[in-house]
């Protein structure tokens, strides 16, 4: 017998999504219009202010890809770069693998710069790979590294890329609305995000900008950009211009009210305020984690404060602590990823989540585990 799923709420402090606020869910919960609907392209045209606002940007091109960070990423790739481009990409975790993964399966070439996982990206490695190769198109980084809470210098990087005369695409998915982020200070040409983290939406909506270099970049294109739905160039006549609209796609309408409220929050709060609040929190949770002797996998110095990797102590059981956590309190940790897997656990957190009341009954529900 089939009935209507009811979960048991979960405080969600893994590596994303994160909580959503009520006002949020309560946007969710508005009438349904159509996507052409003139109410709608007005709401479409506040999300795109908006989201210039949390990117800290003017680019004309910035929208809510209907889909997840993940084809921000993709989609990002696909537009941008074009068979047998030469891409640096930098991998020091486990979504600089996966840029590097788009941009081979463009027929791109990818120049791999490496950094130990909980490392940022090494400055001085992405010159030299400049320098050895003179006609890069481009510079592709993780700004903010789910995998490692690990954060690398996104404004001297996309420096580099200038200098370089390469266009800059960076991953974003957990700094926004999180941590410092400047799009038109620090010249990033290609950025994209997501819904559920740092932002407390539903999952499912990817934030993405383009600079006016970038756009120029995707309509000389030599060749059709590989992927139909994600093809920016088709997407704009829908997000742009006045008035009526050209069809593209039917947009996910409710997931954007909700994207919508969670941006009007931004706002509200102000974002240098936001970052703020999640590097305060950061630090309330490192006193408490300090007096569990639980120590950190990434170097203060590059440390994100919404996405923290801890080294799980020696002699205790990582599913069976994570477990408990969930059964008993009702509090939800992240494992590691990849080659640190079982090694560590990923602490969220972000948005809505990150406030007092979480870190504390984090610290003390970690404290009665461990014992």
């Amino acid at each position: 017998m089939f009935e209507s799923f009811n979960p048991t709420p979960r405080i969600l402090m893994g590596p994303g999504p994160s909580n959503v606020s009520p006002r949020v869910l309560g946007a969710l919960s508005r009438p349904t219009i159509g996507h052409l609907d003139p109410q709608f392209i007005g709401l479409m045209d506040e999300i795109k202010q908006l989201l210039q606002y949390a990117f800290s940007t003017e680019n004309a091109f910035t929208i809510a890809l209907s889909a997840p960070g993940s084809a921000g990423m993709e989609a990002c790739v696909v537009n941008l770069i074009e068979p047998n481009d030469k891409v640096i990409v930098c991998i020091n975790g486990v979504f600089g693998t996966r840029l590097k993964e788009n941009i081979e399966r463009v027929g791109a070439q990818a120049i791999v710069i490496e950094d130990k996982w909980g490392d940022p990206v090494t400055l001085d490695k992405v010159e030299d790979a400049f320098k050895a190769n003179p006609t890069v198109k481009a510079l592709a980084f993780v700004h903010a590294e789910t995998s490692t809470g690990a954060r690398s210098d996104a404004k001297i990087l996309c420096q580099l890329a200038k200098k370089y005369d390469a266009l800059s695409i960076v991953d974003a998915v957990t700094s926004l609305g999180g941590s410092e982020l400047k799009v038109d200070e620090w010249g990033i040409d290609a950025i994209y995000s997501g819904s559920q983290k740092c932002l407390s939406c539903v999952p499912g909506i990817s934030p993405i900008s383009f600079s006016d270099k970038a756009v120029e970049v995707l309509k000389s294109r030599k060749s059709k950009v590989q992927s139909w739905f994600l093809d920016q160039s088709l997407v704009m006549n829908y997000w742009s211009g006045e008035g009526k609209r050209s069809y593209h796609h039917t947009a996910p309408i409710n997931s954007l009210y909700a994207l919508h409220e969670s941006l009007l929050m931004l706002k509200q709060e102000g974002l240098e305020n936001a970052w703020q609040r999640h590097h305060n929190l950061h630090l309330a949770l490192k006193a408490g984690l300090e007096k569990l002797n639980i120590e950190f996998l990434v170097d203060e110095s590059h440390r994100l404060p919404q996405l923290n990797s801890v080294l799980i102590p020696n002699g205790i059981d990582d599913n069976y602590v994570r477990t408990a956590l969930l059964n008993k309190y009702n509090l939800e940790i992240g494992a590691g990823l990849g080659q640190l897997a079982g090694k560590t656990w990923r602490i969220g957190l972000m948005g809505t989540t990150a406030n007092e009341q979480n870190v504390a009954l984090l610290i003390a529900a970690l404290q009665d585990v461990l014992s």
